[in-house]
Parts: C-alpha cells; structure tokens; sequence
C-alpha cells in the first residue's frame, strides 16, 4: 500500500488515540505490604479531591446557620421557601450541575488522579419501616464512575452519612443528633445491604479503587464513642465478609473513630485488601504540622497502606506543608472539598446568589424571604454551581501540588531530615513553632486569627541552610523575590537552583523583598536551596513569577 499523507495521518491519529486510552486506562489496585499497586505491579500513590456537598449537601458550604446545617434541614428550608414542586426540581437539577463530566476532566487536568464523592444513604435508599431503594443516586453515581473511567480517575466511594447517622451530628444528616446506626440494628442491616448492592454493580469496574465503608464515625466530645466504639470493627467485618461474597477485587478502607482518627478500636487485618485511613487538619493559629508517626508505626504493625481521606480547608501554607509530609512518608491523600460557596482555600469557589443573604438569614430564624425572591436566588445557584460559572484559584492547587508560580514559605522545607532538607548546627534544639519535632528555628510574625497567610519565619545562621522541592510543569524561567531581614548586619546568601546560584547581601534589620532575578527551572522536580553564608538571617518567603 503506498504511503500516502492521509494513510499516514489516520495512522498517527490511531496511534495517538490508542496511547491517550492506555495513558488514561485504569487498571484493579489492590494492597501489597504497605503500597497500592495497579495490576502490573506499579504503586499507585492515591492524590484526590473530595467531591462533598453534591449528594450530601453540608450547611457550612452554603454559608448556612443551624437551621441548615445539614441536608435534611436544607431540604426542608427550600421546601419552605419555594414550594414542593420547585424544591423537588431544585434538587434535581442541583445534583445534575453540581458535579458533570467538566469537573472530572479539570481534575485529571489539574493533577489529582482520584475522587471520593461523598454519598448519603437518604440518596439510594428511604427512611421508614419499609425502606425502597432510590434509582436516582445510583444512575448518578453510574454516571461519575463512568467519566472517571473515561478520564482515567479512580474513584473511592465514601459513605459519609449512613442509614441513621453514625455521628450523631450535622455531618451525616443524622435525624436526632445521635448515632442511630449504633442505636437500631435495622440501620446496620440496611447498611450492610446497601454495601452489598453497591459491590455487586461495581465488582467489574477497575475505575472504582476502593469502597470507604463509613466516614468519621463516633465523636468522642458527645460521648458517642464511649458508648459504642465497641461495635465499629465488628460492624467493619460483617460488611466485608458481605461485600466479599459478591466481590473479591477492590479495595476496602476503615476509619477509626472520632473523625477518623482513633484506631485504637483496630485489632489486626481481617482481609487482605484493605488499607487504614485517618483524616488530617490542622485549624490551629499559628499554623501547626500535626505529628503523624502513630498512623505510621500502626501501618509497620499491621503492614497495609494508610491513607489521608480528607485534608484541607486552610490554606496554601498548610496545603504545601502537609502533602508534602504525606508524600515524604508514602502516604497518599485527599483534598476536601473541591468546591464550595464564596471562599478562597479550595481550588473553585462558587459564587454567591444575589439575595442569598436573606436565605442565610432564614437559615439562623431571621427574616422569611419572600416566594419569588427565594426562587430567584436558587435558580441562580443552579447556574453558578456550574464549573464554568466557578471561580478558579491556581495558586490554591499549585500549593497542594508544590507548584510554581506561587508562594513558597521558608517554613515548608523537605521531610527527608537532616543534610538532606536541611542543616542547622543545633540538632539538639526543637522548634517551638509549626515543626515542633525538627531542629529548625521557626518564629512567629503575628497573631492574627484571622489571617489566611503564613504568619511565621525561619532562623539561620552561617553555614545553615534548607531545602525545598518545586515542580515546575515544563522548562522555563521565574522572577524570584525573597522576604528577609538580618539579625546581624550584613548577612550574605546564597539561592541556588539546577546549577545556578545568586548571591544576597542584606544590612537592613527590618522586613523587604528582595528580588535576586530570573531563575531557570527544569520540568518537574527542581531543588532550591536557601544558604547562609556570613551572618543570622530572618526568611519568611520566596515567590517564583511567570515572566511577562
């Protein structure tokens, strides 16, 4: 056959489609001593975002007070406001905007190779003595299943609210403020059996990576976890062996109690495919690290992998240090949430409604808005929920994927320990600050609550230095600025990256951003490194700055 241009075109145009569907091919994973691996053996480090607020609507993403604080009573108030037929329509269409195709293609797009949507019970199956199961939340949940295929994103799918609460608290759209899951064996039969269903449709789809079998059960700070922690691991076992007579392929995964992370209640492995997960977030002001390692001397003793089901809602100084922590330690995570109303710390913010004010109001027993003002005010939520009606924030995703251009606090050093990340003189000294446990001299700035940026700084001296990890997406070059001062004047030092080197000399004992030039970073991984060569300086900052 000759070798016409168009053969050679449909050829090329073939051989690009095939390796764009292997590239995107998602294989069965299952647990090898303490990794996940696909099923040629590769690992597989789990990188997600939660899908939260679409089949479980949480009132602290839509700016609710307690009067809609959890779905059933967000439920309710629309109902109030607008109306049993256009609620019925509102939610509908909420949950066909909420979460389309678009998102899971901008989150492949973005890095994150998983999802785990948030599932609530009251989706897939009634309340009451004769409960039926809800076709809607099943084809919904085929649908995601399927896009993430189609992109190559894994899906972990979580039971955040199960049938009678397991919290006792808003979270899970409890009924009565207690964990009836624990109270009435009817909810775990119901429980065990929805597991079931949900096994038997996805036991032949490599897409889904692992069924996550009950979130954050049992607060400590109600008492709950007293009263019935006893019953968690035995309940954990009895869906397993459930899930197992239908499907023997995917992965489980178990939290412990109160938010996750007590697993005291844990005995041994009982399958040998299943992973341990806890949930991670640090709201303290200052910023603070929180220690991981009794997640990780648990994982040597039952050697199986652990993972971070949720992380985030703080901000880009937090976000950096912690996946950083995580992936220092083969620790896999979860970012939460993907979106949500009128804030600044998730990688999409929806707008705010006109007159949702007067909606929040309602929501804290203020005020009754009026039919056509509430109406007008869900219908554009319909339309802002929309990705493309979303606000993006690179720099919040470039912090969880430690990316430039952005921000990069002097703070965030590796994890990989002295000479490697760093090197200071006293080893015997413990930071009183954010890495309490690690011997570099971390001070705070200030002590506003409130404020969404890093609020402290590192000490070094001569011959002292840090390191840090910075991806860059492709080979190119940033304007670098610095924020120090000199605790002795003058203070010398060094910034080097890929082979390059700037040298900084500084007298002034106040804050300033310096800008030493342009530096050249190669695609993926660069290390730069912060070096003192004469002198004791203050470094809050470095940002890197796409060129104009």
């Amino acid at each position: 056959m000759a070798n016409h241009p168009f053969t050679r075109s449909l050829l090329l145009l073939f051989v690009l489609t095939a390796v764009s569907s292997f590239a995107q091919e998602c294989t069965f994973l299952r647990t090898q001593g303490q990794d996940m691996v696909d099923e040629s053996g590769n690992k597989v480090l789990l990188r997600g975002v939660g899908l939260g607020n679409w089949l479980l609507p949480e009132g602290y993403m839509w700016k609710f007070h307690e009067g809609g604080d959890r779905p059933r009573k967000i439920e309710k108030m629309v109902r109030e406001l607008i109306g049993e037929e256009e609620a019925e329509r509102f939610w509908v269409t909420f949950r066909k905007n909420y979460i389309t195709e678009a998102d899971i293609r901008r989150i492949k797009e973005l890095g994150f190779n998983s999802v785990r949507p948030a599932l609530n019970a009251r989706r897939f199956l009634t309340e009451g003595d004769s409960a039926v199961y809800i076709e809607e939340g099943f084809e919904l949940l085929d649908q995601l299943v399927q896009w993430c295929k189609s992109h190559g994103v894994y899906v972990i799918i979580d039971m955040h609210g199960a049938p009678g609460g397991q919290t006792g608290a808003n979270i899970d759209d409890s009924p009565k403020d207690e964990p009836e899951l624990f109270m009435d064996p009817r909810n775990q039969d119901r429980l065990v059996d929805l597991w079931v269903k949900i096994a038997t449709r996805y036991r032949d789809e490599p897409a889904v990576a692992a069924y996550d079998l009950l979130n954050e059960p049992l607060p400590q700070r109600t008492g709950a976890a007293a009263k019935y922690q006893a019953q968690v691991e035995p309940l954990y076992k009895r869906i397993t062996e459930a899930i197992r007579k239908v499907d023997s392929r995917h992965m489980i995964t178990l939290e412990g109690v109160d938010w996750s992370n007590d697993w005291s209640i844990f005995t041994e492995p009982f399958d040998d495919n299943l992973f341990y997960q806890f949930h991670y977030y640090c709201w303290a002001r200052p910023d603070l690290l929180h220690d991981v390692s009794q997640f990780i001397a648990k994982r040597g003793q039952f050697n199986t992998p652990i993972w971070v089901g949720e992380t985030g809602e703080k901000g880009n100084t937090i976000y950096w240090g912690t996946t950083q922590y995580f992936e220092a330690n083969n620790i896999g995570w979860s970012f939460w949430p993907w979106k949500k109303m009128d804030t600044r710390n998730t990688p999409y913010s929806i707008n705010r409604p006109a007159h949702w004010d007067a909606i929040v109001d309602y929501s804290g027993g203020k005020g009754n808005p009026n039919r056509d003002l509430a109406l007008q005010a869900f219908n554009e939520l319909l339309e802002n929920i929309k990705l493309e009606h979303c606000v993006y924030f690179p720099d919040v995703v470039n912090a969880i994927f430690r990316r430039i251009p952005g921000k990069v606090e002097a703070e965030n050093y590796g994890h990989l320990g002295l000479n490697n990340s760093y090197f200071v003189e006293d080893t015997a000294f413990r930071s009183e600050r954010y890495r309490v446990k690690e011997p570099v001299p971390i001070q705070t700035i200030g002590k506003d609550k409130k404020a969404q940026h890093s609020q402290q700084y590192i000490v070094l001296k001569t011959g002292e230095w840090t390191e840090y990890t910075i991806t860059s997406l492709k080979k190119r070059a940033f304007a670098c600025n610095l924020q120090l001062k000199a605790l002795t004047a003058p203070v010398r030092i060094s910034i080097s990256v890929s082979g390059q080197r700037w040298d900084i000399e500084v007298e002034e004992k106040n804050w300033q951003v310096i800008s030493p030039g342009v530096l050249g970073f190669e695609a993926g991984e660069n290390k730069v490194r912060i070096h003192v060569d004469r002198g004791k300086a203050a470094i809050d900052w470095f940002d890197f700055a796409e060129l104009p």
